[in-house]
């Protein structure tokens, strides 16, 4: 007579084996900041990670997104919808809640424009201590590029209870802080990574961008690296080492703290990223930049272009 037990032993061997392979699974996810979209491509169904797009041209994500992503909107999630701050750390919490990260949660950017939404979301889940966040190198430009799959279903996840342990506000520059360099009163180095022309004062936006600032130029002593000059023509950024010969011949070499700045904060993120994700350097982001720089009363500031504002 066969025991009615005698698959017991298979059926652990078989519960292992899976279990196995989930553990091995988990195991590997790259290291690094970066995550390259050929390793997410085959990976989408990984058990620890969430997807976040943070895009910002209307209706891009409800029309195709990477498969699993969770949708978060720079104006609305990331930052305050009254005051001009980041969003606070209580609706912080409930919106890494609501997308279902919890501590082990390995969550991966990604975004549209140069992937200059995703590495504002990248700073804003550093200063609240997120502890794997990472970058698909290269964005939604370089998904889209390959021909990858999107979907245009909402996924749903199991409802977290995130929690923000340790606030880091020295990842965050003040306008007190940028004028006590610009004055001499602080050693740092000022990295402007606007266009050339936005830098001399030649123009107060980029073109089709909203004049936001009543005064143009820049910040002195600031040194001017646009951020295009991180990136390789496919989005992704450059190597480590061609990166540190580009902020080195700049003089913006680590040897000082560095802050970062543009005109709403979103490319000097981009560039914030590179810098201390990628080299390693002490840099904090100038968020309110030169849309509250360029707007202050009685503040240093250099124009070789004497541009005027006229109003318009």
């Amino acid at each position: 007579m066969h025991s009615p037990y005698r698959w017991l032993p298979a059926l652990a061997v078989a519960f292992l084996a899976v279990l196995t392979a989930a553990m091995a699974m988990a195991a590997d996810i790259p290291k690094g900041p970066l995550v390259s979209t050929a390793w997410l491509s085959t990976n989408l169904n990984h058990p620890n990670i969430r997807i976040i797009e943070v895009s910002v041209n209307p209706g891009l994500y409800e029309r195709g997104h990477i498969p699993g992503a969770v949708n978060v909107s720079w104006h609305h999630d990331l930052n305050d919808r009254v005051q001009r701050d980041i969003v606070s750390k209580e609706n912080f919490e409930k919106l890494l809640s609501k997308a279902g990260v919890g501590p082990d949660t390995a969550v991966i950017l990604y975004g549209d424009t140069n992937n200059w939404f995703a590495a504002w979301g990248a700073w804003v889940f550093d200063i609240y201590g997120v502890p794997n966040v990472t970058l698909l190198d290269g964005g939604r430009k370089k998904w889209e590029a390959e021909n990858l799959p999107l979907d245009n279903r909402t996924p749903e996840y199991a409802t977290t209870q995130f929690k923000v342990k340790q606030v880091n506000t020295g990842l965050r520059a003040r306008l007190a802080d940028v004028v006590a360099v610009a004055e001499g009163k602080v050693s740092a180095h000022l990295l402007d990574i606007r266009s050339p022309d936005e830098f001399q004062g030649k123009i107060f936006a980029p073109q089709g961008v909203p004049e936001l600032s009543v005064r143009a130029g820049h910040i002195p002593g600031a040194v001017n690296v646009p951020w295009g000059k991180a990136v390789n023509e496919d989005g992704t950024f450059k190597s480590a080492e061609a990166l540190k010969k580009l902020y080195d011949t700049a003089g913006t070499d680590g040897s000082k703290p560095i802050i970062t700045y543009c005109r709403i904060g979103e490319r000097s993120s981009h560039t914030w990223f590179a810098l201390s994700k990628l080299l390693g350097y002490q840099v904090k982001n100038y968020d309110g930049s030169w849309t509250e720089y360029g707007n202050s009363v009685g503040v240093p500031i250099e124009n070789p272009s004497g541009t005027v504002w006229g109003g318009k």
